[in-house]
Formats: C-alpha cells, structure tokens, sequence
C-alpha cells in the first residue's frame, strides 16, 4: 500500500480492515536475532501464536549470531573500547546474521529494531504501525552490555524499550513485541472484537460462580453485569477501563 492508501486504511471499520486484510492475505514474519533462541522459541508454538504460525497469519523464524562468526571459537563478544566491565556483541556475527534474515527480496517491507533500554518506549500505537506497515521485522535480542553501536549505524535500526528497567537480555522484549504486533493482525485472535482497544474493555472481570465464599465472606459479581443491559454494561466497563 501507498501512503495515501495506508492512511485511509486507518479510517476503516476493525470488521473492514480484516476484510481487506483477508483478501491480501498479509502475512508477518519476525525475524529473531539472538545467542539464546531456546530462551524463547517455546513461546511461539503454543496457544495463540502457535494457532497464528500453522494458520501462516504470521511466521517466527530464529537467527543464532554464533553460526555466522567468521572465527573458529564463534564468538560474539569482546571487551569494551574505553574500558569498564563485562563485554558488547561484535558487529560481524549480527550483520551477517541480518543479511541471511534480510535475504534478498526487493517486494518485503522489512524493519529492523533493537531491543535497548535506552531506546523509544513500545506503545500499543508502535505495535498496530508495525502490523500495517512491514511484513518483516527483524528485531535484534542484545546481551551482555549490548550490542557495538555500529549495528545500529550501518542498518539504520531504531532502538525500542519495553520499560525503565534493565533485563539481562533482549529475548523477553523481543518476544513482547512478538505478541503485541501479532494480536493486530486479522484472524490471529479470531475476531476482531477480541482486541481490546477495538471495544470496550474493563480492567475488571468476572466470571461463573456468580457468587464465590472464601472464608465465609461472599464476593459478588456486580448486578449490572448480569442485569442484561449492555448500554448500562458498555458504562460501567468504561467507568474502569
């Protein structure tokens, strides 16, 4: 899609936009670049995701940098210029394992990001832009103290932040990102109503028993939720989203 095409497409009703989209039959294929691929892969075979990979809405694919070291130990790290502790992930290993994940289509969208705690917060906003705008997207698991800065340089990658705080690696946001950009695509929750911004979501629920005893103390489901008045529902799940 064109600019112009992609911004009207926005406008569109959720039930259209699956629509058009299950004509295109758009499928997205994350490319994971990391040293610890059995950290994670597990993640993406199971429920939701496993259903989204066997139904080729979308495709997980794992790069590990240690199979493209151009020496005989594979090594991926050395120490840092300038001194200080621990060690930064070399350049060659990840170029080269981005350039396998690249390959050489010319059709694919492709965007590259970097899991940094430096980098730009993710949003819901950023994960639903990623679902309209590639159909692949390469995201780069760092460790250590990071990845040398050159990577970043040479892709033209954008650093991306799940939180102020610091992991030990950038599998977990890699596989968040995963997640929250696979849900904005049509058909991988079933319906489009399943997607929380695209209705009215409460950050309380409930479900049977309408009344639970613990310790002799009742808690109740609220009566409107099973007044059967959804303008009402609709009001009160607005109340606490």
């Amino acid at each position: 899609m064109d600019k112009s095409a992609d911004c009207g497409f926005f406008f569109l009703s959720p039930l259209l936009r699956e629509i058009v989209y299950t004509i295109i039959q758009i499928m997205i294929t994350f490319h994971i670049i990391t040293i610890f691929p059995d950290l994670i892969e597990s993640y993406f075979t199971d429920s939701i995701l496993g259903r989204a990979q066997k139904t080729k809405k979308i495709a997980v694919k794992f790069y590990n940098p240690r199979d493209f070291t151009d020496n005989k130990h594979r090594k991926v790290d050395d120490i840092p210029y300038g001194g200080g502790p621990g060690m930064v992930m070399t350049v060659q290993p990840i170029l080269a394992a981005w350039e396998k994940a690249r390959g050489r289509s010319k059709t694919k969208k492709f965007k590259t990001l970097i899991m940094s705690a430096g980098g730009e917060k993710f949003t819901n906003v950023l994960a639903k832009k990623y679902s309209k705008k590639y159909t692949d997207i390469i995201l780069i698991a760092g460790r250590y103290e990071g990845v040398d800065a050159r990577v970043k340089k040479i892709l033209r990658a954008e650093e991306v932040s799940i939180g102020d705080y610091v992991l030990t690696g950038g599998e977990l946001p890699a596989a968040i990102l995963v997640d929250a950009i696979s849900r904005q695509v049509p058909g991988v929750l079933g319906k489009t109503e399943s997607i929380e911004e695209e209705r009215i979501s409460a950050t309380e629920t409930y479900t049977r028993p309408e009344v639970f005893t613990y310790k002799k103390k009742n808690y109740k489901v609220p009566k409107v939720l099973t007044s059967g008045d959804h303008k009402k529902i609709d009001e009160w799940r607005e109340s606490r989203s």
